[in-house]
């Protein structure tokens, strides 16, 4: 009973301890590691170097959906495209079910994103890197490496400031 207490007071308790978003050191790059057969690093230059899509520009709401920011001139690698090239360490394609995929950021800041909802619903159509907003270049963003949810209402609850680590984690 107090594992499940614990349980319900931190999914009760998270959205007040969102990422703060002042005094996140940026990201030189990312590693993507964990459950898979090879790790891989990119540098922003080679994030730089990947195709990129136009978003347009975004009205970034917080938890109660208030208008807090507008960043304009978005352009991005969809998140599920960077990692269409890991193998995972799986014996059957059924195991990808059981896997979730943690978003890390330099102040320890984490999102987590199942296999499924990256790779199969519409939500993984919409997790962008970030590579250019405000006229911008992703090496002059403070926030590098930043990482928005496009499909969200309340974009603000999953924006990533400063990603440094992509990890695959198997659930027990």
């Amino acid at each position: 009973m107090k594992y499940f207490i614990a349980i319900a007071l931190t999914l009760v308790c998270y959205p007040l301890f969102a990422q703060r978003h002042d005094n996140v050191l940026p990201s030189g790059g990312l590693t993507v590691t964990g459950a898979i057969k090879k790790e891989l690093i990119y540098s922003i230059a080679d994030l730089a170097k990947r195709a990129q899509d136009k978003l347009g520009d975004l009205v970034i709401r917080n938890h109660k959906g208030e208008p807090k920011d507008t960043v304009k001139g978005l352009k991005g690698i969809l998140l599920k495209t960077l990692l269409d090239g890991v193998e995972m360490n799986v014996e059957k394609p059924k195991e990808y079910s059981e896997f979730y995929i943690s978003l890390i950021a330099t102040d320890g800041y984490k999102n987590i994103y199942s296999w499924n909802e990256l790779f199969n619903t519409e939500v993984g159509n919409h997790i962008y890197i970030i590579t250019e907003m405000d006229g911008k270049s992703m090496q002059q963003m403070e926030q590098r490496i930043l990482v928005i949810s496009l499909a969200d209402f309340n974009t603000g609850r999953r924006l990533m400031k400063a990603l440094a680590k992509i990890v695959f984690e198997k659930a027990n």
